[in-house]
């Protein structure tokens, strides 16, 4: 029974997941920062990527903080994915995506929200150094009772190109080598202040033609030099992650269990206050990170209130945002604004405008998640798809993928072909269609009748004239 769960979990893990920004890789673009037409995931756009380019520029610099940008566009024009694809040419660089609406949570304020999104963008690096072991091993002895009762005990022998020593070996230390399953010939590295032992490789002076090893092992060379040397770590945390652990009894287990809550901003304050101290004194770098805030319309006039002195702060990270909204009510007030945002706000911000994608680029894009889905198609059913996302929407199109491959297997056929996008076409309506239905049937619908503009009902926010 064992050996079956076992196996099931190991299937598990391998397991992929298939999102709608999977794909993206990078911002595709070259070293002058000139966007390439189709690579790393990203069409078209290039006006858009190059501009988001500049920003990862900066951003990567860390010099800058605040700022904030915003990416306005139709639905559909690939807004969120050049957003992922400035996460991804960060690297390790704190990036952190919300939508607006996460912002409105029973459980804490709304300024608390956005504080400690701002927060989770903003990295600390603490410099440490440490003491390590590091060589090849040469022989490991382990003594053992006659009763097999009591602690054991043992030797182990290390080397490098230069020495060799022997090392007496507690309970503990046996532990940590019985579960890296050291042995004879393997490279480790041996932290003095915590025990713990890395298992860095095989010795290439073991390397035999008789040896039996697989594809995951990695040879490594002996070291070279001392046993024992200084090594300096570096750890990478988050402003949030040291706000929680200094502000609840149950420290780092605070972020496991979810019980973050409202933190005291005199906590911050202290917090802020180390942390410019350690940085004066060389021992820890602050490293601005971004805060993706989608659907920034969502906002009401608070929260726009207090990104407007939020941003000012030199512990402010980046802040990108993403809008669909033309001329539209501000949440909470009467007022119109462009993109929902207050004109204040506004004038604060670097705009980066998206534009609609050509046919031939929405063809490259439903080729690329055609290979993400591992889908094959056959060209005619290619230009069926990419007419209905010209006529309808690119994400209709993608959402045909998935669902005209099922189809295509239910007809053990190996490619999805004109008739099964015709059939899913016909199963699932477009948001035309579904409009133009319920007009026709709209006396079948509850609550069918349409407020006037002039009334307090809920309307739909129209366009300025």
């Amino acid at each position: 029974m064992e050996s079956i769960i076992t196996s099931h979990a190991k299937e598990i893990g391998k397991l992929e997941r298939t999102g709608a920004h999977s794909h993206i890789r990078g911002l595709g673009l070259d070293d002058k920062l000139e966007g390439r037409p189709n690579s790393q995931g990203m069409v078209g756009q290039l006006k858009a990527r190059r501009a988001a380019g500049v920003i990862v520029k900066v951003i990567k610099q860390g010099k800058i903080s605040g700022r904030a940008i915003m990416m306005a566009g139709a639905p559909g024009t690939g807004k969120t994915a050049i957003a992922m694809a400035m996460s991804q040419e960060l690297g390790d660089v704190p990036f952190t995506s919300i939508a607006a609406s996460e912002v409105f949570s029973l459980e804490m304020s709304k300024t608390e929200s956005l504080t400690q999104a701002f927060r989770r963008s903003i990295g600390v690096r603490i410099k440490e150094e440490t003491e390590i072991i590091e060589g090849e091993v040469v022989e490991i002895q382990i003594d053992r009772s006659v009763t097999g009762v009591g602690p054991k005990s043992g030797k182990l022998t290390l080397k490098t190109t230069d020495m060799e020593t022997i090392y007496d070996l507690g309970q503990k230390m046996i532990n940590s080598l019985t579960k890296e399953k050291v042995m004879a010939g393997d490279v480790i590295q041996i932290d003095k202040a915590t025990g713990r032992i890395t298992r860095l490789g095989r010795s290439f002076t073991r390397a035999r033609d008789f040896d039996a090893t697989g594809p995951d092992v990695k040879f490594v060379q002996c070291p070279e030099g001392e046993l024992q040397t200084r090594k300096e770590v570096v750890h990478t945390v988050s402003l949030h992650e040291i706000d929680v652990i200094n502000s609840r009894q149950q420290g780092f287990l605070a972020l496991f269990s979810g019980d973050t809550g409202e933190i005291k901003s005199e906590v911050r304050d202290q917090i802020n206050q180390k942390i410019s101290d350690w940085c004066e004194e060389g021992k820890a770098e602050i490293v601005p990170g971004v805060l993706f805030i989608d659907e920034i319309h969502m906002l009401d006039m608070e929260c726009f209130s207090f990104l407007n002195r939020a941003l000012e702060d030199n512990m402010a990270p980046v802040v990108i945002m993403a809008s669909n909204r033309g001329v539209s009510r501000i949440r909470g007030t009467n007022y119109q604004s462009p993109h929902g945002v207050p004109i204040d706000f506004l004038d604060r911000l670097l705009i980066i405008s998206t534009q609609p994608y050509s046919p031939d680029e929405i063809k490259q894009i439903i080729k690329i998640r055609c290979d993400e889905e591992e889908v094959e198609m056959t060209d005619d059913a290619l230009e069926v798809l990419t007419k209905v996302a010209s006529e309808t929407s690119l994400r209709y199109a993608i959402h045909l993928i998935s669902t005209g491959h099922l189809v295509a297997q239910k007809r053990q056929a190996s490619k999805v072909d004109v008739v099964d996008i015709k059939r899913v076409y016909s199963l699932f309506l477009d948001e035309a269609r579904s409009v133009q239905y319920m007009k026709d049937y709209q006396d079948e619908f509850l609550y069918n009748e349409i407020a006037p503009s002039g009334s307090n009902d809920m309307v739909v926010d129209q366009p300025a004239v």
